[in-house]
């Protein structure tokens, strides 16, 4: 009976696709059929309307002009070099003076921003192509300023090349040991960059950020045969990845800077006042002589300073002291630009994120603008006329403007379209690429110049419209609502194409919820596979309403919403998702008993969080790779909102784990085995709690799988288990 009872349920919830134009698939889905085009692979040649781009076939890079787009010559060739011969490359990177270009193969990824590669070096003028060393895989191998030397890395090691002869500079570099001149684990997730090298400006002396991990605790991730790609050496006994990890809590690498001097040979520690468990998230060349910029923040986060640092003897000067309440946003440190003359700082000192310049020396010019919104990305400052061009959230936080503003202050809004834009500009500041789509409309791609006038369209998405068109993609619709606690939140909500508001349907909503993310966007980035919801279309050709709500803590509303959430990680994100619940079921088009939710990583933490809220207001909910714990989590982003355990044991206790005997609903988790990220301990010690607290659930492992959980069939069935989930119990 209950077999039967089962299919009809199925058959019913599935009907409306008979009117919903053609159905979607997963496997479309997943496989990129509803992929939107776009163009990448720009980069700016410094000082000119100019841009060069890898060729489709990957054997040439060549040059364009951003005005008319035409091709203007061709910087490389691989079928005209002298010397190696190449079938292909994957990167490259010209020198300042435009005379050398390396040219990258083989890359391997390391983490997320790390990867070793082949590098091969190319003289422009003799067209004479070399490997860079001899000696293996290299890693971030940067010119410097007078194009005479490229260092790198190899095996924690750093080398020094002049394109014929090749020095190690450092000997001590050992794997889960000591790292020179590249950024742990932590330190690249979090900090968001990859190579902790810099040159002085005149190329001179090297200088490097150190990092001891040798008293870091060991994670260890097991890796199995598996397949796509097959592990062939576990087929029988499994084996192992162990790497330094350091969880909320305990002990950091141990971070120094260096310097080294070419024409003596000389190493010196720079004298750089920091504590012993504070860190150094940069290291810049500056255009001043005898300077390097380096970055230096305490473990708490909620202060920066930026020191002038003398290569030759070891000295540090203090430039900017940046302290602001609660922490420094990773985004302001990313955004920094050390410049010709002058240093440019975004800070949310007032509330919101500005722009403020100052000289090398550390001095306050001026603030660059002022406002109700947030500045959200720094394009550059134009040092010749004084001007700033920038993206912010002005006209409301789900949108995206560009904007320049004057030395004097005022503000010109550069983009014409209302949705989300974003900009690419050319090295001279003269043209700009900008990026336009909103919530219902895929990416237009247009040249302007910087008055804010159209100049020619590059490439739309309009065959992907129509083809749209054909399965009837339900149009995304804005909407607010005031919590019972008085705070105003945004939303957006899919309803099925042959939606009827005399009937009552069931509900899914997705979330993220992390701080200063956003879902709720006026983007083809919108959905919650941020692909302009196709996979969340699929959901409604089911016969489910789909709904997102950005609680408080998430972006684009000013530091006091965003910053809300300090010290309490999940308790006023997972209130309002089900005050959201709540709003939601009093709509007369919805049924209140059948609600469900889902979210990724913490997204997947705050959908166990909303569930075991206390209101029994979720029927079902899908967690993917969640954070259960955030003793389990990593130390720079988990103590950026909720400093150590050992501080703030209240705020840790707010975790799924605590809360597992009041878990109400039907819950799946997923989660991979080889997550790196969130590991997938989480998921074991949350699923002993729940058999603890006699809770029923079901739980998904993927096997070598990472945080992004995909490759070979993966990702399909994954969305798979989502959608049926939601139909079986909803």
């Amino acid at each position: 009976m209950k077999k039967i009872l089962l299919m009809c349920v199925t058959m019913m919830v599935a009907l409306p696709q008979a009117f919903a134009g053609k159905p979607l698939s997963i496997k479309d889905i997943t496989g990129n059929v509803f992929s939107a085009k776009t163009i990448s692979g720009i980069n700016p040649l410094k000082g000119t309307s100019e841009f060069a781009q890898i060729s489709s076939d990957k054997k040439k890079i060549v040059k364009y002009s951003f005005k008319t787009g035409r091709k203007t010559g061709v910087l490389f060739d691989l079928s005209d070099t002298k010397g190696t011969i190449l079938r292909e490359f994957d990167d490259y990177e010209i020198s300042d003076d435009g005379q050398f270009i390396l040219i990258q193969t083989n890359t391997k990824r390391v983490y997320r921003r790390s990867f070793k590669a082949d590098f091969y070096l190319y003289n422009v003028k003799d067209k004479t192509l070399k490997i860079l060393s001899t000696g293996g895989a290299q890693q971030i191998p940067t010119f410097s300023p007078d194009c005479k030397h490229i260092a790198f890395v190899r095996d924690n090691n750093i080398f020094i090349t002049n394109g014929t002869s090749e020095k190690q500079i450092t000997t001590d570099g050992q794997f889960n040991k000591v790292i020179n001149g590249l950024p742990d684990w932590v330190n690249e997730e979090e900090f968001g960059f990859n190579n902790a090298l810099a040159w002085s400006t005149d190329g001179k002396t090297l200088s490097w950020i150190r990092y001891d991990e040798s008293k870091v605790k060991t994670y260890s991730l097991q890796m199995f045969k598996g397949a796509k790609p097959t592990k062939k050496e576990y087929e029988v006994y499994p084996g192992e990845y162990a790497y330094k990890y350091p969880k909320a809590g305990e002990d950091n690498s141990k971070v120094s800077v260096w310097s080294y001097q070419l024409d003596n040979d000389k190493i010196l520690q720079y004298q750089l006042p920091l504590a012993a468990d504070g860190y150094i998230p940069r290291i810049k060349t500056s255009t001043k002589d005898n300077q390097v910029i380096v970055y230096t923040m305490n473990r708490h986060q909620d202060e920066l300073n930026l020191y002038s640092a003398n290569p030759l003897t070891g000295d540090c000067k203090l430039l900017i002291k940046e302290n602001v309440p609660k922490y420094v946003k990773e985004e302001a440190v990313e955004a920094i630009a050390i410049m010709k003359n002058s240093i440019l700082l975004p800070s949310d000192r007032d509330g919101h994120m500005h722009l403020y310049l100052y000289t090398l020396d550390g001095k306050l010019i001026r603030q660059i603008e002022k406002g109700d919104y947030d500045v959200i990305r720094v394009y550059g400052y134009d040092e010749k006329t004084g001007k700033t061009y920038f993206q912010a959230a002005a006209k409301t936080p789900m949108q995206r403007e560009i904007y320049v503003a004057d030395k004097r202050g005022n503000v010109s809004c550069l983009s014409d379209r209302d949705g989300w834009n974003n900009a690419v500009f050319s090295g001279d500041y003269n043209y700009f690429l900008n990026t336009w789509s909103d919530r219902n409309h895929p990416y237009v791609f247009t040249i302007y110049d910087n008055m804010g006038k159209a100049v020619r369209e590059v490439l739309n998405n309009n065959k992907l419209m129509a083809d749209l068109e054909k399965f009837e993609i339900p149009k995304k619709e804005f909407f607010k609502f005031t919590t019972s606690e008085g705070i105003e939140l945004n939303g957006w909500i899919m309803k099925p194409a042959d939606f009827d508001a005399s009937k009552k349907y069931p509900v899914i909503f997705h979330q993220y919820s992390g701080p200063g993310s956003q879902q709720v966007v006026d983007s083809w980035a919108i959905g919650s596979m941020r692909n302009g919801g196709v996979f969340d279309a699929y959901l409604t050709q089911k016969g489910f309403i789909v709904a997102c709500v950005d609680g408080r803590g998430t972006g684009a509303r000013g530091a006091d919403f965003e910053k809300s959430i300090y010290l309490r990680l999940g308790d006023l994100e997972s209130k309002d998702q089900v005050e959201a619940a709540l709003w939601m079921g009093k709509q007369s088009y919805v049924d209140a008993s059948r609600i469900g939710i889902w979210g990724w990583s913490f997204g997947g933490f705050n959908t166990l969080m909303s569930m075991s809220e206390g209101r029994k207001v979720f029927k079902a909910g899908v967690s993917i790779a969640p954070p259960t714990n955030w003793r389990y989590y990593d130390t720079v982003y988990t103590e950026r909102y909720m400093r150590t355990p050992q501080e703030n044991a209240a705020g840790y206790a707010i975790n799924p784990i605590e809360r597992a005997g009041k878990l109400s609903g039907k819950l799946l988790i997923c989660h991979g085995i080889a997550d790196d990220n969130v590991h997938i301990q989480n998921t074991y010690e949350y699923s002993e709690a729940l058999i603890q607290a006699d809770k029923d659930f079901k739980e998904n492992f993927y096997t070598n799988r990472n945080h992004g959980i995909f490759g070979g069939n993966t990702r399909n069935h994954l969305l798979r288990q989502v959608s049926d989930w939601f139909i079986e119990h909803l």
